[in-house]
């Protein structure tokens, strides 16, 4: 049986990174909920931090790791609920930086998968603060793996779109929705479920079949979470059950979770039910 001391050494070998330096900040993704799936080197920030700054979607257990000491400053970024401003929040990474702590931008997720990290670390950059990133298991990989969806499938499909369907604003930076439908590649949507319904009747004009199998997911790793399974003709209408934050799958990889549920050790999906307004 090994020793105390050995096991000590394996777990400096599993969080083993960069040394947390004083007037740095760290960019660490929690992951999709579930404490367990959060990473080793997170939960070793978390536990040096001075300062953490966090999101709304973040599991409550999850700070739990953090020093007694640690000051914690919520900064919301929930779709369609209060949210610090972007620049306040940079504006609090940098000036707690420049103080001498030790900072943590919590975010679920990954950080630089629709989580502004990017935006955060190219602040950083310019302020000439010396910064880490952690990477995090993206929400939906995560989701999909959850509920028995492989994300990738030989013979089913060879590439996967992450996108993102929070505006449906024309602009440089806008989906141009009839290429996708033109891919006939999964489509995993972040942030859409405002716009689901139109997003889904412009992949069907675009020559999507309405067959084309589908899911929502939404707090998959975590209690309360619920999966619907339907179809792109219809995927716009449930919708309308299901509140934000939630993962929109759209492609034959849904098709999959008919062959793997059975056996695979999954928790509870319960039906959502209808949504208060």
């Amino acid at each position: 049986m090994a020793s105390d001391h050995h096991g000590a050494e394996r777990w400096q070998i599993l969080a083993a990174a960069p040394s947390f330096a004083y007037g740095s900040v760290w960019l660490v993704g929690a992951g999709p909920g579930d404490p367990g799936l959060m990473t080793l080197r997170a939960a070793r920030a978390l536990g040096e931090a001075d300062v953490v700054v966090y999101d709304a979607l973040i599991d409550e257990r999850i700070l739990e790791v953090t020093r007694p000491e640690a000051r914690l400053l919520y900064a919301g970024k929930r779709g369609g609920k209060p949210s610090v401003p972007q620049d306040t929040i940079t504006g609090w990474l940098i000036a707690e930086a420049r103080s001498g702590r030790r900072v943590v931008r919590l975010k679920g997720g990954d950080p630089f998968v629709f989580g502004r990290g990017g935006e955060e670390a190219r602040a950083l950059a310019e302020a000439r603060i010396p910064f880490h990133v952690i990477p995090g298991v993206t929400s939906a990989l995560a989701g999909l793996a959850e509920a028995g969806i492989p994300a990738t499938m030989r013979g089913t499909n060879r590439a996967l779109v992450l996108a993102t369907g929070h505006s449906l604003q024309a602009g440089a930076t806008a989906i141009d929705w009839e290429a996708l439908a033109r891919l006939d590649q999964p489509v995993l949507l972040y942030m859409a479920m405002r716009h689901l319904p139109e997003i889904c009747a412009r992949l069907l004009a675009a020559g999507m079949a309405p067959e084309t199998p589908a899911a929502l997911l939404t707090s998959i790793s975590m209690e309360g979470r619920a999966l619907v399974v339907t179809d792109l003709a219809h995927l716009g209408e449930e919708s309308m059950r299901f509140g934000a934050p939630a993962i929109a799958v759209i492609g034959r990889i849904v098709s999959e979770r008919d062959a793997l549920a059975a056996m695979m050790t999954l928790a509870p999906l319960p039906d959502p039910g209808p949504q208060l307004p």
